[in-house]
């Protein structure tokens, strides 16, 4: 029964404060300026103007956009409209090399990028045979993998071994780790295309050689090409 009657109580004082303030919130003619503010802990503003007979609220003036940030069109994934690049790996270390060709493949150079869809272009990679490494990497960097997933069928090689077996799978491996895990990652990894010699059957997509901006620095790479071929310029 004390429940009910403080329930009671409580709904009328609640009743009380909001007819107070609509009695604050007089509506006036429009040039007459806002009516005073209404009370604590009220969320609304008391906010309005008389046009016409009509009440219009201050905040209902400009139609909310919620999506301010840019985010890439159908048009800007494309796989038709998608930009081709050619490295040539010979002499270039392993780890800028692959750095960049990630980049290229996710997007990042352009300012349509996004992370979770596939801006990037495609990357053509010769001479993959002849990519060099720093240190002790050749005999000492280890690659490991299975045959059939089973415990104890692990397999090890040399970098060294590796470049004699199967030389374009060094670039490969590489720079899948740089890309995203994933189904976003996997398809970024198809358009990567890995050549062990100088020769490749993608002369008809006219690649852009991007092998100069593998050692340069952001700010003094020489973009002209690149900006030419997305059609930024």
């Amino acid at each position: 029964m004390a429940m009910a009657h403080r329930v009671v109580a409580r709904s009328k004082a609640s009743t009380h404060r909001h007819a107070a303030v609509a009695k604050s919130c007089v509506v006036r003619p429009k040039g007459t300026g806002v009516t005073t503010r209404p009370a604590r802990g009220l969320d609304f503003a008391c906010r309005a103007t008389v046009a016409g007979g009509e009440v219009k609220w201050v905040g209902n003036r400009r139609k909310l956009d919620l999506n301010r940030k840019y985010y890439p069109k159908k048009e800007d994934v494309d796989t038709q409209k998608k930009v081709w690049y050619i490295v040539d790996a010979e002499g270039k270390t392993l780890g800028r090399l692959a750095t960049m060709v990630s980049m290229y493949l996710r997007g990042k150079h352009l300012p349509t990028f996004s992370p979770s869809m596939d801006t990037g272009g495609y990357v053509v990679v010769i001479n993959a045979d002849k990519v060099a490494v720093s240190g002790k990497k050749e005999t000492d960097k280890m690659y490991y993998y299975h045959r059939v997933h089973r415990p104890g069928t692990m397999k090890t090689e040399t970098l060294s071994e590796l470049r004699q077996r199967v030389p374009e799978r060094i670039v490969e491996r590489a720079v899948k780790g740089m890309l995203p895990k994933g189904r976003l990652g996997n398809t970024l990894f198809t358009h990567l295309k890995v050549y062990a010699g100088p020769e490749h059957p993608h002369e008809a997509q006219k690649p852009v050689d991007i092998t100069s901006l593998i050692d340069k620095k952001p700010k003094e790479a020489d973009l002209a090409a690149v900006r030419a071929a997305v059609g930024l310029e």
